[in-house]
């Protein structure tokens, strides 16, 4: 079971790398201030080292995923259920990008992961509200604080730049977009990377017959 358990772990983060990570090189690519094998490059490096870097000084969200969900004491079931969440996020995720449907990885994998939890437990017993509500500030602080720091930083842009040349702040905004692309591929891999890796190490501690929130340790 733990061949499958891997390799549906590694289908998820498959899917999440076609349509989460380009996210970050979008914008840039859009505007050309960097080429599309150059930008792929640049994503891959980043989300490395967003991962690699941030769980040695970090590993809290990988933790959060960790102890989010309890299922229950019966490995074989706990194993049926993770394999299940995994599936379920393979299959949403290829559907929604065949159809152009905007979606994310993170949360389907949460949904999933309590989803197969509440069906095994036939309740909600197996939810760790505590860490549930961690993800719910994170959407809105995101969503908030992502809305108001874009708005007053092209305001404050707009402003600085307005009667500049634009022939002239051309190359140093190209530089600025290829920064931006970088920073945000390095988060996306400490967030992600983190959160996969979470699911990969469930996996391991229910293959080995271990259920429950043990201490989260990243070898």
């Amino acid at each position: 079971m733990l061949a499958v358990t891997t390799l549906l772990t590694l289908g998820v983060i498959l899917v999440n790398g076609w349509t989460d990570a380009p996210n970050a090189i979008a914008t840039a690519v859009s505007t050309r201030a960097i080429s599309v094998r150059a930008a792929i490059a640049l994503a891959a490096v980043m989300n490395f080292l967003g991962v690699f870097l941030m769980t040695m000084v970090n590993a809290t969200v990988a933790e959060t995923i960790f102890k989010m969900v309890d299922f229950g004491n019966d490995t074989h079931a706990s194993i049926v259920g993770l394999c299940a969440a995994m599936f379920a996020i393979v299959v949403w995720a290829t559907a929604a990008s065949r159809l152009g449907i905007p979606t994310s990885e993170s949360h389907a994998l949460i949904a999933g992961l309590s989803g197969a939890a509440i069906a095994l437990h036939n309740s909600f017993s197996g939810i760790n509200g505590s860490e549930w509500v961690k993800v719910l500030y994170g959407l809105l602080l995101s969503s908030v604080l992502g809305f108001l720091s874009g708005f007053v930083t092209t305001r404050l842009l707009s402003g600085l730049f307005r009667n500049r040349d634009r022939r002239n702040m051309a190359n140093g905004f190209r530089k600025a977009q290829i920064g931006a692309a970088a920073g945000m591929a390095f988060m996306h891999g400490a967030q992600d990377g983190q959160k996969f890796m979470a699911v990969f190490m469930i996996g391991i501690f229910l293959n080995r017959g271990q259920t429950g929130t043990q201490s989260f340790i990243v070898p």
